[in-house]
């Protein structure tokens, strides 16, 4: 008898055990064969309340500040345009500069969305969209972080860290999570970073569509499906392999659902290697964008990142395409500032499996997952005193306030006006067009080489006589809007060449030649 029941034992055991076996088998199809158990998700609920509370938070009391991007007034006045004419203007109305220049509006989705948010709820509306898509990255980030197989805490610290870093908010109005149609290229630069890993790639060519009419960086997303192709073909994992190169093809396919068709690559070609990047900060190199000491933790994390890929440069749990990127984007980010805020986003899945080796294991014990839920829960509740605190301050940088439009449009909406590049775009906002502008932030997606190469001749702090006499004689300027702070300027105009400063606002200065002062 004794063995018999043994034998019903041993059965009554393997039927258990089969459905847990199951269950493990399960857990382990996380990113790159990594464990990744449902399970798993569930516990780091933790981390993802942990991780958006705060980091909203953060993002909401940085509110004025996500404003502070010079080229929002032409945006959203763009957006007006597109909405009142209902359809995308493809030569600009606002600019006595063009000639017969062709405009590529790279985001008139963009545009037209953050138009219809100021429409209906102001620029508080805008700040919690942009705050909605930092919160959906960090969520994201933390997805693909505890998919990989690191632990809650570890992907917390690494999530966190590169999710306070890559705004870049210490070198403003040079942003990467602000009200600007770039908010959207660091969004789907994540989905799609995440979705490779997850080998979901007949989602891309879908995405594209919709990144395609919202900024011109989705031109990003061929890098990334680039070496998420070069590692399965070193693998020699063929299947992968001819996925990617499907989802590369798709997403070139899809670039042409947009209104400028084909013609979109000129205005990304009218972006991408011009002239006019070595004079606009965000592309200039990483030294350049410097700021003490608010740049000390980007620089401690990216040494940290350096030295822990030394340290665990063997380690086969980190998946190959997130270290290629990472590297990648690090070393692109010394070169040009902007490429520095998707080496932090793309490092965080590295870091997160490199710090939990490091990591006590007790730290992912149910206390330290309890107290991280307990945080979270306070963040939540801090998230509408905080938006009614910064509420008040949400507004257009004041470069250019709305008394110093009114001015121009009673006294120069017929003038020649030559305005300094960061108040074109608020200038246009504010004005609605009533002054035409000499140039703004649109750069070469609308403007003459000629009339770039003119401009930047002018902007510097000594004085070039001969350039600001040949541009105020070729375009027949009657009016200069200039920082006010700009001395040299001021001496050369009213003391050499006989203008009146005939207004000072806070930040500028409207100088008019004296036949135009006595009209």
């Amino acid at each position: 008898m004794r063995p018999q029941n043994t034998q019903g034992l041993e059965r009554l055991a393997a039927m258990v055990r089969a459905p847990m076996d199951a269950r493990e088998n399960w857990s382990r199809s996380g990113i790159g064969g990594a464990p990744a158990a449902t399970g798993r998700h569930l516990q780091g609920l933790e981390v993802y309340v942990f991780l958006i509370a705060f980091l909203t938070v953060f993002y909401l009391s940085n509110g004025p500040l996500l404003l502070g991007h010079y080229d929002l007034g032409w945006h959203l006045a763009a957006g007006d345009l597109i909405r009142e004419r209902g359809e995308i203007p493809f030569q600009d109305p606002w600019a006595f500069t063009l000639g017969d220049r062709r405009w590529y509006n790279l985001s008139w989705l963009w545009d037209v969305m953050a138009s219809m948010l100021y429409q209906h709820a102001g620029f508080a509306g805008i700040v919690l969209v942009v705050v909605a898509c930092g919160a959906v990255i960090a969520g994201y980030l933390a997805f693909c972080g505890l998919s990989s197989g690191a632990s809650a805490p570890a992907v917390c610290i690494a999530v966190f860290a590169a999710c306070l870093l890559y705004p870049c908010y210490e070198a403003s109005p040079n942003m990467y999570l602000a009200a600007s149609p770039n908010v959207a290229t660091m969004l789907f630069a994540v989905v799609f970073y995440g979705e490779c890993l997850r080998r979901r790639w007949f989602l891309l060519p879908p995405m594209m569509i919709l990144w395609v009419n919202l900024h011109g960086g989705f031109v990003l997303a061929f890098p990334i499906i680039g070496v998420f192709c070069g590692a399965a073909l070193l693998r020699r994992d063929w299947t992968h392999f001819r996925n990617y190169c499907f989802a590369g093809a798709g997403c070139v396919v899809a670039i042409f659902a947009n209104p400028l068709g084909w013609h979109v690559y000129d205005g990304v070609r009218a972006t991408l290697g011009h002239f006019v990047q070595a004079d606009i900060g965000e592309w200039r190199s990483y030294f350049h964008n410097m700021e003490m000491p608010g740049s000390i933790p980007g620089i401690a994390y990216a040494l940290t990142f350096v030295a822990l890929e030394l340290r665990f440069r063997n380690a086969t749990r980190v998946p190959l395409e997130a270290r290629v990127l990472a590297w990648l984007f690090l070393f692109l980010g010394l070169y040009q500032f902007r490429y520095t805020a998707f080496f932090f986003i793309f490092s965080s899945i590295p870091m997160a499996l490199h710090i939990d080796r490091l990591l006590p294991k007790r730290l992912s014990s149910f206390e330290v997952r309890r107290a991280m839920l307990a945080a979270g829960v306070v963040g939540i509740l801090l998230l509408p005193f905080t938006f009614m605190q910064v509420r008040p301050a949400l507004a257009l940088p004041d470069m250019l306030s709305d008394e110093d439009a009114r001015y121009l449009k009673v006294h120069s909406s017929h003038a020649h006006l030559l305005n300094h590049w960061n108040v074109g775009g608020l200038l246009i906002f504010r004005t609605q067009g009533s002054v035409p502008v000499f140039v703004d932030g649109r750069a070469a997606t609308a403007y003459p080489d000629e009339l770039l190469h003119d401009y930047l001749k002018l902007v510097r702090w000594e004085i070039d006589e001969t350039a600001w006499d040949k541009v105020i004689s070729k375009y027949k300027i009657d009016a200069v809007l200039w920082i006010k702070a700009h001395d040299p300027l001021r001496h050369f105009l009213v003391s050499e060449r006989g203008w009146k400063e005939e207004y000072t606002g806070a930040y500028v200065s409207l100088y008019t030649r004296p036949e135009a002062a006595a009209r």
